[in-house]
C-alpha cells in the first residue's frame, strides 16, 4: 500500500515537472500544464490512474492560501475605499450573469433549477488564474487589475449563498424556506467576519510580535500556517467557504508591518497546493464524453467569455471608469472559475443537475479556463482594439492608485533600518525617491513607521522577501546591516537572481569590502575608511583646499577600490629601517 502510494506520488510529481517545464518553455500559462497532468492521470484516459479524492482534499488548501495572499494585498482601508464601487459592481455582475445565462439555458430546454445552477456556475470567475497571470504580467496593481481582482474575490464570497440555495431548490421547497436558509447563511458570514476581525485586532499583532522576538524563521512560518488554517477552520465550521476565512485573516494581517514577510513565508505552500488543485480539476475532464458534447461545450465556453465581458464592461463603464479600463476589467473576469466546479459538485450531489447538462457545464468552464489565459495575457491589446484606442493607460493608472509598496516601481530597497539605514531613508525621502525598508528588529521597524516611512518587518536572508518587495522592479538595493555573512549571502542572492540590479553594501573593513565586490556588489563602502575620508575631507577644507579638488581626491580613492589607502596602511605596518 505504501509502495503504491509512493509510486503514485512520484508519477504525479514527475509528470507535473515535465509538463509545467514544457509549458513554460512555450511561454504558455503553467496552469494548463497542471490541467493536462490531471487529464492524463485521471480515470477517463488510458494508462496509470491516480485516486483524485485525497488529492482534491489537499488541493483545497491551495485556494485557502491563495485567498489569504489576496487578502494581504486588499487590506481593510483599501476595501473600504473600494466598497462603493466593488459592492454594487460585483453584485450587478453576479446577478445579471446568473439571470441571463439561466434564462438562455431555460429557453434551450433545461429545467428551471438546472438552468439556475448553470447560471450560478457561469457567474463565477477564476481568482486563481486571474491573480497568477496578473502577477506574471506585472498588472496586479494596475487599475483594471485591482478592480478585476476585487470583483473576483467578491464573486468568491457570493458563492456562499449559492452553496445554500442550490440544495434547497433541488428539494422544490417554498420561498419562505429559501429566504430562511439564505438569511441564516448571511448571519454566519457576519459572525465569521466579527470573529476574524476581533482576532486580527487584539490577538494577531501581539502574537506575531511574540514570535518574531524568537528570531526563528521556522517558528514564523509555522505561525503563518496555523493562523491561515485556523481562520479557514472557523469559517468552515460555520458552514461557509474555508477560502473565505483565509481571505478575512489575510486582510487583517495586510494592515500590519509583517505583511511582506508573511507573503514570503506562505508563497511556496500556496504555489504547490494550487498546482495540486488544478491537477484535481483536470481529473474531472471526461474525454470519452467530448465527441458527443463538444459543439455545445465549445459554444458554451465562447458564450461564457463573450457574455461576461459584455456584462462587466458596461456596468464598470457606468461607474465612471474610462472605456479602456472597463473593457480590460471585463476581459479579466470573462473566465470561468474554480468555485463554479464546487457549485456543480453540490448540484450533482443534491440532484439539481444531471446528465448531459452537467457534462456541458463542466466542459464549458474547463474550456473557458483553457482559452482565458490567452485573453488575459493580451487584454490590453484586445481592449484597445475594441475601444479604438492606441493610448496606453498603464502609467496614468498607476498615478491614480494610493501609494503602497506593491505600487512602487524604480524604487530603492533598504535592507536594515539601523543608524545607516535611517540616514539613507531620510536622504531618499528628502529627495522624493520612493523606497521601502526591511529590518528584523521590531523596535527599528516601529521607529521607522513612526517616522512615516514604509518600513516593514522582514529577514533579508529570506529570498522570498525580495519577490514580495518586487525586486524585479527596483532601481537599487542598499544593504546596510552589519552582519558580514548575512550581507554576503544577500548580495550573492541578489546578483544571481537580479543580474542588472545595482547593489550598494555596507562593509566593516577593506577585506569585507573586497569580498562583497567579488560577490556582485556594485559598491561596498568600508565604514572605518569612509569615516577617515570624511575626516580628511574636513581637514582639507579647513586648511583652504578647493571643494572640487577634495571631492575629486576622495572619489579617486573610491574608484581605485581604496588601493591608495590600503597601500598606505600596509606601509604603515612595515617596520622602519
Amino acid at each position: 500500500m505504501f509502495d503504491q502510494l509512493l509510486m503514485h506520488l512520484l508519477l504525479l510529481l514527475g509528470a507535473a515537472i515535465a509538463l509545467v517545464w514544457i509549458f513554460q518553455r512555450l511561454l504558455a500559462p503553467p496552469v494548463l500544464g497542471y490541467l493536462l497532468v490531471g487529464v492524463l492521470l485521471g480515470p477517463y484516459t488510458p494508462g496509470p490512474v491516480i485516486e483524485g479524492h485525497q488529492l482534491r482534499l489537499l488541493a483545497e488548501y491551495g485556494i485557502v492560501f491563495l485567498l489569504f495572499t489576496i487578502g494581504l494585498s486588499f487590506s481593510r482601508p483599501q476595501l473600504q475605499a473600494l466598497r462603493h464601487t466593488v459592492l454594487w459592481l460585483g453584485t450587478a455582475q453576479v446577478v445579471l450573469t446568473t439571470a441571463l445565462v439561466g434564462v438562455l439555458a431555460w429557453l434551450l430546454g433545461l429545467a428551471p433549477v438546472a438552468a439556475f445552477v448553470v447560471g450560478a456556475v457561469f457567474a463565477q470567475s477564476s481568482t486563481t488564474i486571474l491573480s497568477k497571470l496578473l502577477e506574471e504580467q506585472r498588472e496586479e496593481q494596475s487599475r483594471h487589475g485591482r478592480l478585476g481582482l476585487a470583483m473576483s474575490v467578491f464573486q468568491d464570497v457570493t458563492a456562499v449563498p449559492f452553496v445554500v440555495i442550490i440544495p434547497v431548490l433541488s428539494l422544490a421547497v417554498g420561498a419562505e424556506a429559501i429566504a430562511h436558509s439564505l438569511g441564516w447563511a448571511m448571519v454566519k458570514a457576519a459572525l465569521a467576519l466579527a470573529l476574524v476581525y476581533a482576532a486580527g485586532r487584539w490577538l494577531l499583532r501581539p502574537l506575531f510580535h511574540l514570535i518574531v522576538a524568537r528570531r526563528s524563521t521556522e517558528l514564523f512560518t509555522l505561525t503563518v500556517l496555523f493562523v491561515s488554517l485556523a481562520a479557514a477552520w472557523i469559517t468552515g465550521s460555520l458552514g461557509l467557504s474555508m477560502a473565505f476565512g483565509g481571505f478575512l485573516v489575510g486582510m487583517m494581517l495586510g494592515e500590519t508591518e509583517f505583511r511582506h514577510q508573511i507573503e514570503a513565508a506562505i508563497r511556496p505552500f500556496r504555489d504547490v497546493l494550487l498546482g495540486l488543485f488544478f491537477i484535481g480539476i483536470g481529473m474531472l475532464f471526461d474525454l470519452s464524453a467530448l465527441p458527443a458534447v463538444w459543439p455545445l461545450a465549445l459554444g458554451g465556453a465562447l458564450g461564457l467569455l463573450a457574455l461576461k465581458a459584455l456584462v462587466v464592461a458596461p456596468i464598470v463603464r457606468l461607474s465612471g471608469t474610462d472605456a479602456l479600463t472597463a473593457w480590460r476589467t471585463g476581459l479579466l473576469l470573462a473566465v470561468g472559475g474554480e468555485f463554479g466546479f464546487a457549485l456543480l459538485a453540490i448540484a450533482l450531489e443534491s440532484g439539481a443537475i444531471a446528465g448531459q447538462a452537467e457534462q456541458v457545464a463542466l466542459m464549458s468552464v474547463l474550456l473557458s479556463m483553457v482559452i482565458a489565459p490567452f485573453i488575459i495575457r493580451h487584454n490590453g491589446a484586445i481592449a484597445r482594439r475594441l475601444t479604438r484606442s492606441g493610448a496606453r493607460a498603464d502609467e496614468a493608472e498607476s498615478r491614480l492608485q494610493p501609494l503602497n509598496v506593491a505600487d512602487l516601481r524604480d524604487h530603492v530597497i533598504i535592507c536594515g533600518y539601523g543608524r545607516v539605514g535611517h540616514t539613507v531613508a531620510t536622504l531618499l525621502h528628502a529627495s522624493a525617491v520612493p523606497f521601502v525598508a526591511f529590518d528584523a528588529d521590531l523596535t527599528r521597524v516601529a521607529r521607522g513607521r513612526e517616522d512615516g516611512y514604509a518600513v516593514f518587518y522582514g529577514d533579508v536572508a529570506d529570498a522570498g522577501l525580495f519577490a514580495a518587495a518586487h525586486g524585479e522592479r527596483a532601481a537599487l538595493v542598499v544593504v546596510t546591516i552589519d552582519q558580514a555573512d548575512t550581507v554576503w549571502r544577500t548580495v550573492s542572492f541578489l546578483r544571481a537572481h537580479y543580474p542588472p540590479l545595482p547593489i550598494i553594501a555596507r562593509a566593516r573593513d577593506l577585506e569585507q569590502s573586497a569580498r562583497l565586490i567579488a560577490a556582485g556588489a556594485t559598491r561596498a563602502y568600508p565604514e572605518a575608511i569612509e569615516a577617515s575620508l570624511r575626516l580628511g575631507a574636513t581637514a582639507l577644507s579647513l586648511v583652504g583646499a578647493a571643494p572640487e579638488n577634495i571631492d575629486r581626491l576622495i572619489q579617486d580613492v573610491r574608484d581605485s577600490d581604496y588601493r591608495l589607502v590600503s597601500e598606505d596602511e600596509r606601509a604603515a605596518r612595515q617596520p622602519s629601517v
